[in-house]
């Protein structure tokens, strides 16, 4: 199978070693140049830790368009906020039947994608699918070197239209038997526990971030940070109801993809041994606001609203986060309206989502 990874970070870089050590030809492909040339000068990427393999790489590359000829399987491992841009960058030149697999895709991925394709004349007929999460818990030791720190037992994957995620699974699910289908992508995107654990962390550690302060991101959770993130987490299931999908707990999330324990969700992040190395970021321009808040907190509460459901601990997330970076987010929101949704009340959206 000839695969496209664009995306060359933490996850970018492990899909695609892992994927060459199983004998895909794979072409890799990332903005960040320097990168891309050190890549190059080793053409490997070597997995550590949970995983050990070495995957020759085939092609590394700075021209996403250029990556993408010729490949069966496009797997985009970037920022969520960079999901519309390579849509409309890549719809001229994707080909009949190829397959996109965003990983992740965070909340309204696939539809962000679709619309973004929509919007530039798009016809074609591809296969295009958003993971739940990332498949691994990694970090890149140096270019070419990721420490595999956690495998997770199951992930959510959804297709746009859902009536294509068998034949998606049936693609991948030799090599990553851990995605498991969802029914569409409204539970795929409603599950996305980066838009619960990750933005309300930085927030309240963001004195100790901005003085240079380095600290274990989960192995230092606090029970009242915990407390406010399950508020979260209730908001987030509440809009699940809303639109006929039941979901789980973070902590039941936990629980499951990790087979941690504990009595509380503090307990949880504090015990999960994938979670035990990981550091907070460097500022507080880290993703975990420039990413989680457009494309996780942002339409959580947008389909909330539609829906009628209370969402308020999101917004006042949200707000702050918006007032500390001084960002509005207007670029990256995935408002409905960049999801394709704009104007629809809940059952509208919920027959759209059904019937795409």
């Amino acid at each position: 199978m000839k695969v496209a990874v664009i995306g060359a970070g933490n996850g970018g870089q492990a899909i695609a070693g892992f994927l060459a050590s199983q004998g895909c030809s794979v072409t890799i492909c990332d903005v960040n140049a320097a990168v891309i040339d050190e890549l190059n000068a080793i053409r490997k990427v070597e997995l550590k830790g949970l995983i050990s393999a070495i995957g020759e790489i085939q092609k590394c590359t700075t021209d996403a368009v250029e990556a993408i000829k010729k490949a069966n399987t496009i797997f985009i491992v970037t920022t969520a906020t960079a999901h519309v841009i390579l849509a409309r960058q890549l719809a001229p030149y994707l080909e009949e039947n190829q397959m996109i697999i965003l990983s992740p895709g965070r909340t309204g991925g696939a539809l962000a994608f679709k619309h973004g394709l929509e919007q530039c004349g798009f016809t074609k007929r591809i296969y295009l699918a958003e993971a739940q999460t990332l498949l691994y818990a990694c970090r890149i030791v140096q270019t070419g070197v990721v420490n595999i720190v956690g495998i997770k037992d199951k992930v959510r994957l959804a297709a746009l239209p859902s009536i294509d995620t068998s034949q998606v699974l049936e693609v991948i699910g030799r090599f990553f038997p851990a995605y498991v289908p969802a029914p569409n992508v409204l539970y795929t995107s409603l599950e996305n526990y980066g838009a619960v654990f990750h933005s309300a962390t930085v927030l309240f550690n963001a004195g100790a971030i901005e003085r240079g302060e380095s600290f274990l991101f989960y192995k230092n959770m606090t029970p009242q940070i915990a407390s406010f993130i399950e508020k979260l987490d209730r908001e987030r299931i509440n809009v699940a109801k809303a639109y006929g999908i039941d979901l789980i707990t973070a902590s039941e999330w936990l629980k499951q993809t990790y087979g941690v324990k504990g009595d509380s969700l503090c307990e949880l992040m504090k015990n999960n041994e994938a979670y035990q190395t990981l550091l907070s970021p460097t500022n507080l321009n880290c993703r975990q606001l420039t990413e989680d808040i457009p494309t996780g907190a942002i339409p959580i509460v947008e389909l909330g609203k539609a829906a009628g459901v209370d969402v308020s601990t999101y917004e006042s997330l949200i707000n702050i986060a918006t007032q500390l970076l001084s960002d509005t987010f207007t670029i990256s929101a995935r408002t409905l309206s960049k999801l394709g949704l704009e104007g629809m009340t809940k059952d509208q959206i919920i027959q759209k989502i059904h019937f795409l």
